[in-house]
């Protein structure tokens, strides 16, 4: 059975970070496996403390895991601090044959506390992102990440061009912060040869109450997916890339109409 290693925050309300990484994972056929990078005090009514773990003990439990067991993607979430994010763009040139999906969460859907401390955002621009096989942002990460205003259709296409001549190979700007009557993400993938291609993945908008964990939920259904049709993505990473990106995108829409309750304020996905 093919495993997923997803590198992030720990949620102690099991709404977001890892342990809503692995029920995407699960959700998308592999074997979910984790590695702590960020200690939290958080809940679904927010995020009240966030303590990043030492980059040693971080390393050592990656190491762990890749070095037993049948690791075929990676998904990264929150990092914590410089030295974390520095230690994981080493990580994955490392693991260069193993697809990541990099999530670039800097805050939380609710509370001050942050899950990237603001000098480890150019670590991660820098050292992180070009080496992931996707990485997925909403509108406010797109904007720090660029240093443009993300709030329009074509504000974000802008965003997603920025984010490929940045070093990135495959980036996806969520549509879910942007106005206008459709969710439309963009996939936006480099291809030195032929010039960047952009895909408009359009989804009816819904309305939805306050949600925690969408953005991890996605990144590993994505990651779930690739791992599971590894030999695909080995032969042909663009296709299997995007074949998976849409299954993961209308896996995730069927969620967000079944979005559950557990108490708190925000709902959550897969509970």
């Amino acid at each position: 059975m093919p495993c997923v290693l997803s590198i992030g925050g720990l949620d102690p309300g099991g709404g977001a970070g890892i342990l809503a990484d692995a029920r995407g994972i699960t959700q998308a056929g592999a074997f979910a496996c984790a590695a702590v990078a960020v200690l939290t005090v958080q809940s679904t009514s927010g995020l009240r403390a966030a303590t990043p773990v030492p980059k040693s003990e971080l390393i050592a439990e990656c190491n762990e895991v890749l070095k037993h067991q049948r690791v075929r993607a990676i998904k990264v979430g929150a990092l914590g601090s410089d030295e974390n994010a520095r230690a994981i763009g080493d990580f994955l040139a490392i693991h260069r044959d193993i697809p990541a999906v990099v999530d670039a969460v800097m805050m939380p859907t609710r509370g001050r506390a942050r899950l990237l401390d603001e000098r480890a955002v150019g670590v991660l621009r820098d050292r992180v992102l070009g080496r992931a096989a996707l990485v997925t942002v909403n509108a406010p990460e797109a904007e720090v990440l660029t240093g443009t205003r993300v709030t329009r259709l074509d504000e974000a296409h802008d965003a997603a061009h920025a984010l490929l001549r940045q070093g990135c190979r495959a980036v996806l700007v969520k549509g879910g912060h942007l106005t206008g009557p459709h969710a439309v993400d963009l996939l936006a993938i480099a291809a030195p040869e032929t010039g960047p291609r952009i895909i408009e993945l359009t989804s009816p908008r819904l309305r939805l109450a306050p949600l925690h964990g969408g953005g991890c939920v996605l990144a590993s259904l994505v990651a779930g997916r690739l791992a599971v049709h590894a030999d695909d993505y080995a032969a042909d990473p663009v296709r299997a890339l995007s074949d998976a990106l849409r299954w993961s995108k209308k896996t995730h829409h069927e969620a967000l109409n079944r979005a559950a309750d557990i108490g708190g304020d925000l709902k959550v996905l897969f509970a």
